[in-house]
Protein backbone atom coordinates (compact mmCIF):
# COMPACT_ATOMS: atom_id res chain seq x y z
CA UNK A 1 0.00 0.00 0.00
CA UNK A 2 0.99 3.70 -0.93
CA UNK A 3 -0.36 6.37 0.45
CA UNK A 4 0.30 10.14 -0.80
CA UNK A 5 -1.18 13.06 0.77
CA UNK A 6 -0.48 16.92 -0.89
CA UNK A 7 -1.94 20.35 -0.44
CA UNK A 8 -0.38 23.83 -1.62
CA UNK A 9 0.14 26.32 0.54
CA UNK A 10 -1.60 29.51 -0.59
CA UNK A 11 0.82 32.73 -0.34
CA UNK A 12 -1.92 33.79 2.56
CA UNK A 13 -1.81 30.51 4.15
CA UNK A 14 0.58 29.59 7.11
CA UNK A 15 2.33 25.86 6.15
CA UNK A 16 1.90 24.75 9.81
CA UNK A 17 -1.63 25.42 9.39
CA UNK A 18 -2.18 23.11 6.60
CA UNK A 19 0.09 20.48 7.74
CA UNK A 20 -2.04 20.36 10.49
CA UNK A 21 -4.75 20.03 8.29
CA UNK A 22 -3.20 16.90 6.87
CA UNK A 23 -2.12 15.51 9.81
CA UNK A 24 -6.35 16.01 11.44
CA UNK A 25 -7.09 13.05 8.55
CA UNK A 26 -4.60 11.14 7.97
CA UNK A 27 -1.18 9.87 10.66
CA UNK A 28 1.49 10.01 7.83
CA UNK A 29 4.62 8.51 8.62
CA UNK A 30 6.69 11.04 6.76
CA UNK A 31 5.46 14.66 6.02
CA UNK A 32 7.04 17.73 4.26
CA UNK A 33 7.42 20.84 2.75
CA UNK A 34 8.32 21.03 -0.74
CA UNK A 35 8.97 23.70 -3.15
CA UNK A 36 7.92 23.64 -7.59
CA UNK A 37 8.50 26.50 -8.88
CA UNK A 38 7.21 29.53 -7.58
CA UNK A 39 4.52 27.13 -5.44
CA UNK A 40 5.31 25.14 -1.77
CA UNK A 41 3.67 21.77 -1.21
CA UNK A 42 2.84 20.39 1.73
CA UNK A 43 3.40 16.28 1.17
CA UNK A 44 2.92 13.33 3.54
CA UNK A 45 2.94 9.77 2.95
CA UNK A 46 2.93 6.00 4.89
CA UNK A 47 2.47 2.75 3.53
CA UNK A 48 -0.05 1.30 5.73
CA UNK A 49 -3.82 1.33 6.38
CA UNK A 50 -3.23 2.52 9.80
CA UNK A 51 -2.31 5.83 8.37
CA UNK A 52 -6.21 5.99 7.26
CA UNK A 53 -7.28 5.72 10.84
CA UNK A 54 -8.41 9.12 11.50
CA UNK A 55 -9.89 9.67 8.27
CA UNK A 56 -12.30 6.09 9.18
CA UNK A 57 -13.24 7.72 12.58
CA UNK A 58 -13.61 10.86 11.01
CA UNK A 59 -16.28 9.40 9.00
CA UNK A 60 -17.99 7.14 11.29
CA UNK A 61 -18.14 10.02 14.10
CA UNK A 62 -19.67 12.39 11.34
CA UNK A 63 -21.86 9.48 10.10
CA UNK A 64 -21.26 9.85 6.39
CA UNK A 65 -20.42 6.33 5.37
CA UNK A 66 -22.51 6.76 2.64
CA UNK A 67 -21.57 9.87 1.02
CA UNK A 68 -17.89 8.89 2.07
CA UNK A 69 -18.62 5.23 0.14
CA UNK A 70 -19.78 7.18 -2.65
CA UNK A 71 -16.80 10.04 -3.24
CA UNK A 72 -14.13 6.99 -2.75
CA UNK A 73 -15.43 4.63 -4.99
CA UNK A 74 -15.68 7.58 -8.05
CA UNK A 75 -11.88 8.06 -6.82
CA UNK A 76 -11.36 4.37 -8.13
CA UNK A 77 -9.59 5.91 -11.45
CA UNK A 78 -7.17 2.84 -12.11
CA UNK A 79 -7.82 -1.07 -11.22
CA UNK A 80 -5.31 -0.27 -7.84
CA UNK A 81 -5.73 3.24 -7.28
CA UNK A 82 -8.33 5.69 -5.20
CA UNK A 83 -7.92 9.20 -5.78
CA UNK A 84 -10.05 12.15 -3.97
CA UNK A 85 -10.09 15.49 -2.40
CA UNK A 86 -11.19 17.10 0.97
CA UNK A 87 -11.74 20.28 1.82
CA UNK A 88 -8.53 22.16 3.44
CA UNK A 89 -10.00 24.80 6.15
CA UNK A 90 -12.45 21.72 7.15
CA UNK A 91 -9.79 19.46 7.90
CA UNK A 92 -7.48 21.90 9.55
CA UNK A 93 -10.80 22.74 12.24
CA UNK A 94 -11.18 18.46 12.55
CA UNK A 95 -14.45 17.86 10.29
CA UNK A 96 -14.12 15.82 7.08
CA UNK A 97 -15.86 17.56 4.11
CA UNK A 98 -15.10 16.01 0.75
CA UNK A 99 -14.65 18.32 -2.24
CA UNK A 100 -16.07 17.04 -5.50
CA UNK A 101 -16.02 20.57 -7.86
CA UNK A 102 -12.96 22.51 -8.39
CA UNK A 103 -13.67 26.21 -6.84
CA UNK A 104 -15.49 24.01 -3.42
CA UNK A 105 -12.45 24.70 -1.23
CA UNK A 106 -11.21 28.41 -2.31
CA UNK A 107 -7.51 27.47 -0.98
CA UNK A 108 -7.39 23.94 -2.87
CA UNK A 109 -8.00 21.23 -1.63
CA UNK A 110 -5.90 17.98 -0.19
CA UNK A 111 -5.32 16.01 -2.14
CA UNK A 112 -5.26 12.43 -1.01
CA UNK A 113 -3.98 9.18 -3.31
CA UNK A 114 -4.55 5.23 -2.49
CA UNK A 115 -2.55 2.72 -4.16
CA UNK A 116 -3.33 -0.59 -3.29
CA UNK A 117 -3.90 -4.17 -4.46
CA UNK A 118 -7.76 -4.82 -2.96
CA UNK A 119 -8.88 -1.07 -3.07
CA UNK A 120 -12.69 -1.74 -2.71
CA UNK A 121 -11.75 -4.30 0.41
CA UNK A 122 -10.08 -0.59 1.59
CA UNK A 123 -13.71 1.57 0.61
CA UNK A 124 -15.31 -1.10 2.19
CA UNK A 125 -13.05 -0.80 5.56
CA UNK A 126 -13.43 3.07 5.62
CA UNK A 127 -17.09 3.63 4.82
CA UNK A 128 -19.19 0.49 5.06
CA UNK A 129 -22.54 -0.14 3.15
CA UNK A 130 -24.87 1.05 5.12
CA UNK A 131 -28.98 0.77 5.96
CA UNK A 132 -31.20 3.73 7.37
CA UNK A 133 -28.14 4.60 8.75
CA UNK A 134 -26.82 1.31 10.62
CA UNK A 135 -23.47 -0.57 9.12
CA UNK A 136 -24.09 -3.50 6.77
CA UNK A 137 -21.34 -5.54 7.75
CA UNK A 138 -17.52 -5.15 8.62
CA UNK A 139 -14.63 -5.61 7.11
CA UNK A 140 -11.17 -5.92 8.28
CA UNK A 141 -8.50 -3.63 7.78
CA UNK A 142 -6.70 -4.02 4.08
CA UNK A 143 -3.45 -5.06 5.98
CA UNK A 144 -1.73 -6.80 3.19
CA UNK A 145 -3.46 -4.53 0.50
Amino acid sequence: MKITVWAEVRPSEDPEKVKQAILNIVSPTVINIEDVGDKTYIVASARSYRALMKLRELIRSQEIEDSARSVLLRGLVEENKIVFHVHKQAAYMGRLSFVTETKESPLGPITIIVECNRPRQLVDWLAPRTVRGERVYEVEPPEDC
